[in-house]
């Protein structure tokens, strides 16, 4: 299971939008983006750039997989994994049951 996220999501939001808000008063993006990271006690420019990045992803402004596409993949997989699992039950169960037809029963 993932680990909760330190930073609440109404944060992440306010971040995205003043990284924009402020973006031309700075004469580049890392200094804007260092600059509303001290503001709001966010650890390093780095995390915020990633925020950045996914909220144009979900944006449709930059190619990539939205925030829905990857949910929908990590169910898949939880999905297809227990799948497999319940198939080699079923495979266990088949052959065992298989085994228990082939041995000879004798009448008492």
């Amino acid at each position: 299971m993932a680990r909760p996220s330190r930073y609440p999501l109404e944060l992440r939001r306010r971040a995205v939008r003043m990284v924009a808000e402020v973006r031309d008063d700075y004469p580049n993006e890392t200094a804007a983006l260092q600059a509303v990271a001290e503001k709001l006690g966010i650890g390093s420019r780095e995390t915020l750039r990633n925020w950045v990045k996914q909220h144009e992803i979900d944006g449709g402004q930059r190619p990539g997989t939205t925030t829905e596409e990857s949910a929908q993949l990590k169910a898949l997989k939880k999905e297809n994994a227990e799948l497999k699992r319940a198939n080699e039950i079923l495979k266990a169960a088949a052959s065992f049951f298989a085994a228990e037809l082939d041995r000879p029963h004798t009448r008492s």
